[in-house]
Parts: C-alpha cells; sequence; structure tokens
C-alpha cells in the first residue's frame, strides 16, 4: 500500500469513528452516548368514570349468555349412541328481567332458543346454570326462559320505548359471535323509530316487526340483549341486524341494527309466562297478496273490477272459523280493513294482531267483482281448512 493510499484510508477511519456521513451511512461513536432512563407507565391517577361506564357498570350483571343445546346428528351406519349426546348450535345473549323467589326470569330471541333440546345460560360471573324454556313466540321473535335465582344479583328494569327520541344514546350488550366474546359493548345513537321489518317466518312465509334502529353495532350473537338508554333502563331487545356486503355497484350497509321496543316486549313476556304461547286472533283463511296474482286471472276468476289492484285473495277457509261464519268465501278478495287499505297478505296479518280475541274487524271485500263491508267477530280457529 502507498502512502497516499495509508492516508486517505486512515482520513476514512477517522470520520466514521467522529460519526459523521461517509458514503450515506452514518456511524456513531456510542462511547459518547449516556444511559437513558427506561419508560415507565405513569402512576399519575385518571377519573375514567363517566356516564356511560356508571351505566355498563350497573347493568352489565343482568346480562346473560345464551346456549342453544340440540341432540348430535349421529351416523347411521356407525351409530354409538351419539345421538344422545348434546352439542352447541347457537349463542345468543339474554336479560334477566325478574326475580320472583327461588326463579329469575330472562327474555331473550325466539330465534335464539328455537329448535333446542336443552339450554343453558351463563351469568355474568361465568357461572354456567341450566335454563327452562317457560314460552315463545315466533311472530315477535321473543322467548322467556327461568332459571334458579340464588345466583341473580342483578335485575334490570325495562324503560319506555314511546318516550325514546331520535338522536339519543343508545347502549347495546352482548354476545357477539359468541359466549367467548360477552359481555361485549357498543355505543351509538337511536337512529329511527317505529321501523316496519319484514322477516321470514319458519312456516316460509313472511312477518313484520315494529322496530327501533340504531347505529350501536349489533352482531351474530347480540340477540336477545338489551338496548339500554343513558339511564340503564331496557328500551329495547336486540334481534335483526341488516347488513348487505357486496361488490360492484352493490354498496356495504353497516351501522343498521334492530331492536324490538320494550313497551311491545313487556306485553309479549307477561304472556309468555302465564301462557307459554301467544293467544292472537285469527280469519281462519289462506291467503294470498293479489301481487301474485296475474291480470288475466283478476279478471276471469276473480271477476275484479281494473281500478282493484292491491289486496288479498281469500284461498282456503277454516270451518267455523270467524271468516267463515261472517260469511267470507273462497277467491274473495279483501281490501280494507276497519277502513284501512292493504296491500298484502302481511298488512293484513299485521292489521289483525293488532286486535284481541272477541274484537270486531270490518273487512272491505269484493265477491265475484261486487265490493261490500263484512264485519267479523274475532276468536280462535277451529278446524280444518278447505
Amino acid at each position: 500500500m502507498s502512502n497516499k493510499s495509508s492516508l486517505i484510508y486512515g482520513i476514512l477511519g477517522g470520520l466514521i469513528s467522529s460519526g459523521l456521513v461517509v458514503g450515506g451511512y452514518v456511524a456513531y461513536n456510542n462511547s459518547n452516548v449516556k444511559n437513558s432512563e427506561p419508560t415507565k407507565v405513569s402512576n399519575v391517577e385518571y377519573n375514567v368514570n363517566t356516564d356511560l361506564t356508571k351505566v355498563i357498570s350497573k347493568v352489565k350483571g343482568g346480562v346473560v349468555s345464551v346456549i342453544n343445546l340440540q341432540k348430535e346428528q349421529s351416523n347411521i351406519i356407525f351409530d354409538n349412541d351419539k345421538n344422545n349426546e348434546l352439542e352447541t348450535v347457537g349463542e345468543g345473549s339474554g336479560v334477566i328481567y325478574k326475580k320472583d323467589g327461588d326463579t329469575a326470569y330472562i327474555v331473550t330471541n325466539n330465534h335464539v332458543v328455537q329448535g333446542s333440546d336443552a339450554l343453558k345460560v351463563i351469568l355474568n360471573n361465568g357461572t354456567k346454570v341450566k335454563a327452562e324454556l317457560v314460552g315463545s313466540d315466533e311472530y315477535t321473535d321473543l322467548a322467556v326462559l327461568k332459571i334458579k335465582s340464588n345466583q341473580i344479583k342483578t335485575v334490570l328494569e325495562f324503560g319506555n320505548s314511546s318516550a325514546i327520541k331520535v338522536g339519543e344514546p343508545a347502549i347495546a350488550i352482548g354476545s357477539p359471535l359468541g359466549s367467548e366474546y360477552a359481555d361485549s359493548v357498543t355505543e351509538g345513537i337511536i337512529s329511527a323509530k317505529n321501523r316496519m321489518i319484514t322477516t321470514k317466518a319458519e312456516n316460509g312465509g313472511t312477518v313484520s316487526l315494529n322496530a327501533i334502529q340504531t347505529d350501536a353495532a349489533i352482531n351474530p350473537g347480540n340477540s336477545g340483549g338489551p338496548l339500554i338508554n343513558a339511564a340503564g333502563q331496557v328500551i329495547g331487545i336486540n334481534s335483526i341486524k341488516i347488513s348487505n356486503s357486496g361488490s360492484g355497484s352493490q354498496t356495504s350497509v353497516e351501522g343498521m341494527g334492530f331492536a324490538i321496543p320494550s313497551n311491545d316486549v313487556v306485553k309479549i313476556i307477561n304472556q309468555l309466562e302465564k301462557n307459554g304461547k301467544i293467544e292472537r286472533p285469527a280469519l281462519g283463511v289462506s291467503m294470498l297478496s293479489l301481487d301474485y296474482i296475474s291480470a288475466e286471472q283478476r279478471k276471469d276468476v276473480l271477476n275484479l273490477p281494473e281500478n282493484v289492484s292491491e289486496g288479498v285473495v281469500i284461498t282456503k277457509i277454516q270451518n267455523g272459523s270467524p271468516a267463515s261464519k261472517a260469511g267470507i268465501k273462497k277467491y274473495d278478495v279483501i281490501t280494507k280493513v276497519d277502513g284501512e287499505k292493504v296491500t298484502s297478505a302481511t298488512d293484513l296479518q299485521n292489521e289483525l294482531y293488532q286486535k284481541k280475541i272477541g274484537d270486531d274487524m270490518k273487512l272491505t271485500v269484493y265477491e265475484n267483482g261486487n265490493e261490500k263491508e263484512v264485519n267479523v267477530k274475532l276468536d280462535m280457529a277451529t278446524s280444518n281448512l278447505k
């Protein structure tokens, strides 16, 4: 190595050891860096209690997870008595709303417990207890369970859902995706009141529910859990979440959760406790929305005037039913109930379910093309359709 080269390498070595930039690389002399203090967590206490945290602390003990157990489907060829074993087929949430002596009552959704061979409830403290189905109602998607009350310390109260205001805070509590995420809390607002939500019934038909709309996140497993107001009262039972995750021209829908209003819930659970079922009046008919009837059939079979395009066609009638006693016949078309237009079978069902057994219902009916008024005394249907 020449003296010139030795000089150059010597200079470079000095620059690097001094922490100067050489070729885009910075070298530091660590011997000049002092040891810094380790990072620590602040010991300054901060009060995070808010109205929201206070409400959650107050009510969370009254929210439970509900487990639907059904008999395991065994292999027919290799049947080893597994059909006697129970497996979890679904989980949801529930609300402890009443404690009466040795019994505590829980409201949840009908679809959470539907088809169960056994039910269990996981309390807020993690204890798993056996539950018994008191009664359920598919139309309102509500069910009542009962458990032993010896471990129950928190019972939630129902608020007046008619008094809620759009924009007020709403808190959802439950077990989204199952009990692994029990006691999950989401917050939002009341987005709308009195939404009519149409869903499919078990028998393939449709039912319409009056619902509260909220943007508090409600996911599978939240079903049956409470929607809470700022006072810690239950103003609804979470039941449905609409989501439309699509692509292309479709738009994903988020922040649209629905709850059954507490005023409706209380009416139903009181009847379920007493009778185990909901007794509703019936016309005693099978019906079809006029939309499903072709223009030719409306004219040739039903003899309807051209201006009648909405209503409900009677396709079958029960012997001895309220409709039969009132003189309603097969292929009659109902267009109004108590003076209000009905455009579908769902509309007629909703009007019917607002009535009680023994009430009168005035129907506007087209019989063979002629309009008439029929008064029906509502009762329970009693025999087969014809």
